[in-house]
């Protein structure tokens, strides 16, 4: 997980592991011995991701946040479970070493996995690195078509037909990201009654059922130091299951800005997705149909509950935030997104555009 332009720095007070706990359990599972030394990453907005040295080598640990009201979000065991199976299928998935589900270690479960190093896009890129218009448009492709590989795999066969109940799937998303937004919420929006009503009786039938990823953004992926188009690691695994492809691509299209979007949503973009080159949201749309054979006449269906689920996934950040339950002043702001967020899901509703 380490990245030129996504470097770990100290550990965010609040946050703090117990590092003679860890040390101490690291020499029980690994040759070595000594102290350990911890750095964060300090993007992620969910799971607590830190990078430990130890015993000369380096390791990446994953925990869930302090203060979550959403315990099922951030099972360890269960995204253990699923990286466990799927690295040597998915090469791109991390390779996790050691699950530990002792709460007198951290006082959480966690696990512990092997760096993936390489580049991580966020909203500016990194110094020095400029993407021409035939580049980007080959980046984005490639982001696409890696999410329709993810979605060719054979998950019986991965050993995952357990991991979820794809039957009643779309039904169940709208239900539960609608009870999750009223039992999060700390504002008035007068957008989630109208979103609400609208995807409950605008349900389609699903297109099937494969793996999925759940929050398959550009800051989810690592790309080549080399090759800036090459995909070389996928992460936070922490929603993955099984259940409708097209609603992991309307997440995808949640997360993505075209140059023609209105400025509210300029503000909010997380990526480079507006540089000249880049597909838009309809073009990944027809490239994802064209490579899967599933029709996407109901993309506006998974586009606004995919927007409706991110807002309410930052609430639930804010909740936090708002109870005192972590202090990190990232998540201030936070409202303002959300309120966007609600906007553009329902606009993507009313308008039936993507």
């Amino acid at each position: 997980m380490v990245a030129s332009c996504d470097n770990a720095v100290a550990v965010r007070a609040g946050e703090e592991l117990d590092l003679a706990r860890l040390s101490a359990y690291l020499s029980r599972h690994f040759d070595g011995s000594g102290p350990v030394a911890v750095e964060q990453f300090p993007s992620g907005h969910s799971n607590l991701t830190y990078r430990l040295t130890w015993g000369g080598r380096e390791l990446v640990l994953r925990q869930p946040p302090f203060g979550s009201q959403v315990k099922s979000a951030h099972d360890m065991g269960r995204e253990y479970r699923v990286l466990s199976r799927l690295h040597e299928t998915y090469s791109v998935a991390p390779k996790v070493i050691l699950y530990c589900d002792d709460l007198s270690v951290l006082d959480a479960p966690f696990y512990v996995m092997e760096p993936i190093r390489g580049i991580i896009l966020r909203r500016e890129l990194p110094p020095g690195l400029l993407l021409s218009p035939a580049m980007a448009r080959q980046l984005s492709e490639a982001f696409l078509d890696n999410l329709q590989r993810l979605h060719s795999l054979d998950y019986d066969q991965i050993g995952l037909g357990d991991l979820g109940k794809p039957e009643g799937y779309l039904e169940r998303q709208v239900t539960r990201w609608i009870e999750r937004y009223h039992h999060s919420a700390t504002h008035e929006l007068p957008e989630v009654e109208r979103i609400s009503a609208w995807l409950t009786h605008h349900v389609p039938a699903s297109s099937d059922s494969t793996l999925i990823h759940n929050d398959y953004k550009y800051d989810n992926v690592v790309l080549d130091s080399n090759d800036i188009t090459k995909i070389v690691g996928v992460l936070d695994w922490e929603m993955c299951t099984l259940g409708d492809p097209l609603s992991d691509l309307g997440t995808t299209l949640a997360y993505w800005t075209d140059a023609s979007d209105p400025d509210e949503m300029q503000e909010i973009c997380s990526a480079p997705t507006t540089i000249p080159g880049t597909l838009t949201r309809a073009e990944l749309a027809q490239r994802y149909a064209a490579a899967t054979g599933r029709r996407i006449h109901d993309m506006v269906f998974y586009l606004t509950l995919a927007r409706f689920k991110v807002a309410v996934i930052i609430q639930q950040i804010y909740y936090r935030y708002a109870h005192g339950l972590t202090h990190d002043e990232r998540f201030a702001s936070m409202p303002d997104r959300i309120a966007v967020l609600m906007r553009a899901s329902l606009q993507c509703a009313e308008r039936g555009t993507l």
